[in-house]
């Protein structure tokens, strides 16, 4: 399925500078006044700003869904984020929730959570962001569109806002999106000014408390294919940007500590905002178009196959396209201004790195796929295959419990992330919420069907195993539901453990379906490759 993209989804709605406001999908378009003004209020008094039970639980769950649903997942800077004081979080915004949750899950402390209204109304997922005291915001494409009176915007917002500053100043972290929306595009786009305004509050709150003021922390996020399962994931936390006491004038100090929200300063929101954007732009690929990001990863796979270095981690190959982004690049835009779109790559060694990353994008290969001499393609790795094929027996031996406990859930994924009206970007967070909410409720009634059909086969199960597990703790009818009982909830792990499996045999799967797209390449698009190569090698060399 094509998913609409926002871009061409306008309809006619403006904001003040006369630009489209983001498409909004059918549960963004649905307000829920009445729920979202009953929303409950976190407290600051505890380890956790809502249930701690809830929140721990949430956690454990997606923490072990990432380890399922990424192949690698890499988070670097941590050491740099203080422990004295709250901390606000800011990335550009790509993948919809699981840019939150990757943020979240990396971070050393436990979050004060705000977000799109329809977050805490939403069936089931309300009901856990509602534990979680998630705070609901109105965004100006939601109010221009009729959705709520301004009214209603205005005091939703503020009450949010001085919610989130207040757990932000009592030493919480935070994250908010300055783009506003998610988005398919490879730069970041205009800022709004709830993020900056929402610090600079939590800064008046601390400083009139005599606390530390929290800092800005700019965070790159980082998928190699956003939309794909089993994709490598790279967080990096920035060096902190400290709110300076001069940002943060008397009398807001005084507003805001009688309780009520009170606007920040223009002047202050926005020299935030330019400091914030001139540290995050650099750690997203701030380029023309996604071609031309392939297009910079192969230089960097290039290079380093020039120098013996190739890169072998995620982290690598995105430090590597920013290199030669940064050196060829005519312009770097970090400000706030009409036109934020960077300007095209004009050098030739970027065009012709980017017809090359085209070849190979359009045989679904990559970089990664051309040999360390550069003169073809690679060849599989043998030392895996008797590993690789013993994961693939051990799964062959738990397929029923994967069709009955997992593959539903995959299935609802699959189902949601290809039929939602939110984009491409969107997609994946259909996924992560199908996985953790099939868990909770597709797993104690897959359990119960496997238990029932291991009962029915008892007799077989003996035969093979030598063990009658049915009584295994007695014979009487007591006794066997209790060793039922033991088993419906050992099929718990064992289904945890099947998914963790089912991961491994995928990426066994993908491996091998790279080595057969890499046969199937026409000689036409191979001369034209290699050829391609073979000049940005010269390119390169005299370029040193």
């Amino acid at each position: 399925m094509k998913h609409p993209d926002p871009e061409e989804m306008d309809d006619g709605v403006l904001d003040h500078r006369g630009e489209a406001l983001p498409y909004l999908s059918k549960s963004a378009k649905n307000m829920k006044m009445d729920k979202l003004l009953s929303t409950p209020m976190p407290k600051f008094d505890g380890i956790t700003p809502g249930s701690y039970f809830w929140t721990r639980v949430l956690y454990w769950i997606c923490n072990r869904i990432s380890k399922v649903q990424f192949r690698t997942i890499e988070a670097t800077g941590m050491e740099s984020i203080p422990n004295d004081r709250g901390s606000l979080c800011c990335a550009w915004h790509t993948n919809g929730l699981l840019d939150a949750l990757q943020i979240t899950l990396n971070h050393p402390k436990y979050f004060v959570f705000g977000g799109r209204h329809d977050l805490v109304t939403r069936p089931l997922l309300g009901w856990w962001t509602r534990k979680m005291a998630v705070q609901p915001v109105v965004r100006k494409a939601e109010l221009l569109r009729g959705g709520c009176s301004e009214e209603e915007a205005n005091f939703l917002n503020g009450r949010s806002l001085m919610t989130l500053a207040s757990g932000i100043s009592h030493g919480y972290g935070c994250v908010l999106f300055p783009e506003g929306t998610s988005h398919n595009n490879a730069y970041m786009l205009r800022f709004r000014t709830g993020p900056m305004r929402t610090v600079l509050a939590a800064s008046a709150l601390a400083k009139a408390s005599d606390k530390p003021m929290p800092v800005i922390i700019p965070i790159g996020l980082h998928f190699r294919t956003r939309e794909f399962f089993r994709t490598d994931i790279w967080v990096e936390f920035g060096q902190p940007l400290q709110v300076q006491d001069d940002d943060v004038p008397d009398s807001l100090v005084e507003a805001i500590a009688s309780g009520t929200w009170s606007e920040p300063p223009a002047d202050s929101v926005f020299s935030l905002r330019d400091k914030l954007r001139g540290e995050l732009v650099p750690l997203t690929p701030n380029t023309y178009s996604w071609d031309e990001y392939r297009g910079l990863h192969l230089l960097g796979h290039i290079k380093g196959r020039m120098e013996s270095k190739p890169p072998t981690t995620w982290r690598e190959e995105v430090l590597s396209a920013r290199k030669f982004r940064d050196q060829y690049a005519d312009e770097f835009k970090t400000q706030e201004g009409d036109d934020l779109k960077p300007e095209r790559i004009v050098n030739p060694v970027v065009k012709n790195s980017e017809k090359a990353a085209e070849i190979l994008h359009r045989n679904g290969l990559d970089g990664r796929d051309i040999n360390r001499n550069l003169t073809g393609f690679a060849t599989p790795n043998i030392a895996k295959i008797p590993l690789s094929a013993a994961r693939s027996m051990l799964f062959l031996t738990l397929l029923p419990i994967f069709i009955i406990s997992l593959l539903p859930q995959m299935i609802l994924g699959r189902v949601l992330g290809d039929s939602t009206d939110e984009g491409i970007d969107a997609r994946t967070s259909y996924q992560f919420l199908a996985a953790m909410f099939g868990s909770i409720i597709i797993w104690p009634i897959s359990s119960v069907i496997l238990v029932a059909l291991m009962y029915w086969q008892a007799g077989s199960i003996a035969e093979i195993s030598g063990f009658e597990w049915t009584e295994s703790i007695g014979t009487s009818t007591t006794e066997i539901l209790v060793a039922c009982g033991l088993m419906w909830l050992l099929m718990f792990p064992i289904s945890l453990f099947t998914g963790r499996l089912f991961s491994l045999v995928w990426d066994d799967y993908v491996d091998l379906r790279g080595y057969y797209r890499k046969q199937k390449v026409s000689n036409s698009d191979k001369q034209e490759l290699f050829e391609l190569i073979a000049e940005l090698q010269q390119d390169l060399s005299g370029s040193d």
